[in-house]
């Protein structure tokens, strides 16, 4: 893939949509949202018009804190597993994408008072409709050891939500699908976020 990537999703729509362009414009990825699914399922395809699936991101249980997504590519094969870590994610968003047993990556929101500032200022009638403008969260993913790789960068908007996923270091490119496959999923659930 070609970096920064730049997703936008409406945020008053009943099946979340999200469209993944490279810096060129092209639609690199389109993630639809199935509804009204006792577990949860993402399919992403690669064009707008769905004719090619390429990934499905499945829970494996009906809604729990400790739900797992399997992100599998269109032949069915396993590319890794996300998981939300439920208590640390009150205060500061702390997500593990594995392989197995091995995490492998570590998704992390870089200032948690973003998280706090929106929600009080977001329940202020009218005044709440503007804190997608002004609280952009950061959310940095990265190696177990700290070593951050991408950045997913919340821009300013009103009544969209558009983030800009930019490299920062080394990532391999067998492990590109499986990092920002995460980053999407984890975008879907922070989605009313900012």
């Amino acid at each position: 893939m070609r970096f920064p990537l730049n997703l936008t999703f409406k945020k008053i729509a009943l099946a979340p949509q999200i469209y993944v362009r490279d810096e060129a414009g092209q639609v690199q990825l389109y993630v639809r949202q199935k509804l009204l699914k006792l577990r949860e399922a993402v399919n992403v395809f690669a064009d707008e018009a769905q004719t090619e699936l390429k990934y499905t991101l499945q829970a494996d249980r009906v809604i729990d804190v400790r739900t797992r997504y399997h992100i599998r590519d269109a032949g069915g094969a396993d590319l890794g597993q996300f998981r939300r870590k439920s208590m640390r994610s009150l205060w500061k968003l702390h997500c593990e994408v594995s392989r197995g047993d091995q995490v492998v990556f570590e998704i992390r929101e870089a200032n948690p008072w973003v998280k706090v500032i929106d929600g009080l200022i977001g329940e202020i009638p009218v005044v709440g409709l503007l804190s997608g403008y002004f609280f952009n969260p950061v959310y940095n993913l990265m190696r177990p050891d700290g070593t951050t790789l991408l950045r997913a960068v919340k821009q300013p908007a009103l009544l969209e939500g558009k983030f800009t996923i930019e490299r920062v270091g080394d990532l391999a490119e067998a492990d590109e699908d499986l990092a920002v496959l995460s980053l999407l999923l984890m975008l879907l659930m922070e989605r009313d976020r900012g």
